[in-house]
């Protein structure tokens, strides 16, 4: 409990401004953050800054990378493993410039898995995988764009984000896959069933949700169970809540960071 509570306090942050999260659709949720543990901060802070083009700022003693519809969390920690193999195996962003993001991408010596034009997969620090895609009509540089889950079960993992978080239904090309604001989940299948994130180089993905204290009362009604029960924590003005989906998806809901 210690080690949580911990955790929670490094959520202080040191700047404001972040309110470049997705307005919640009708369940009250969307996409709020990804959190990353890492052996190497710096290694870190080049991909996502100098590579991606996220603006850096700071939550207490973690980094933090801002991008349209979401905020990258840093924490220097020893990853149990990459992303390949876990329940998320990659994670995606949007980019109006392929070839000028490529171009920084070896220039930074990032390892480029596979390219594919308009697409493109890269290694990035720790094992993270983070899928380029082009849009030439984004308003932005960069956007967040979907979270890529990999499991043995499909349809039952659709049908759980739909029944909890009220993600819309739906396809993405050939992918199973639901729509909140701000991301789009897609579902692919695995002949194995992958890792849980936990301790791996994505530990956690997080949602931003209005009215948490209600929205985990309900939660926990339909059965689900919280590994950490809502709590506010006062000194931030946010709200906090953790839970595990069936599949090994570590998740944290927050309320306030849309604000922050």
């Amino acid at each position: 409990m210690k080690a949580a509570l911990s955790a929670i306090l490094m959520l202080s942050f040191a700047a404001g401004g972040f309110a470049q999260l997705a307005a919640p659709g009708a369940s009250g949720v969307s996409m709020g953050h990804v959190h990353l543990n890492t052996k190497d901060p710096d290694a870190q802070k080049n991909f996502w800054v100098e590579v991606i083009g996220a603006r850096e700022t700071k939550l207490g003693t973690m980094q933090a990378f801002k991008l349209p519809g979401v905020l990258i969390l840093a924490r220097k920690a020893d990853p149990s493993g990459g992303t390949e193999g876990s329940v998320v195996n990659h994670i995606a962003v949007k980019v109006r410039d392929l070839s000028g993001t490529l171009a920084k991408v070896e220039a930074a010596h990032i390892r480029i898995v596979s390219k594919n034009p308009p697409q493109a997969m890269l290694q990035g620090p720790d094992g993270v995988r983070v899928e380029l895609t082009e849009d030439t009509a984004l308003k932005e540089p960069v956007a967040f764009h979907h979270i890529h889950f990999y499991t043995a079960k499909v349809d039952e993992m659709k049908k759980w984000y739909v029944a909890a978080f009220g993600a819309v239904p739906g396809k993405r090309g050939r992918f199973e896959a639901a729509d909140l604001p701000g991301v789009n989940l897609t579902f692919a299948p695995s002949e194995n069933t992958p890792a849980g994130t936990k301790g791996r180089a994505i530990d956690h993905i997080g949602f931003e949700v209005k009215d948490l204290e209600a929205f985990t009362r309900k939660l926990e009604e339909g059965g689900i169970k919280l590994d950490i029960a809502y709590r506010k924590v006062p000194a931030l003005g946010i709200a906090i809540a953790f839970l595990t989906d069936p599949f090994g998806t570590y998740i944290e809901l927050t309320e306030g960071l849309d604000k922050l």
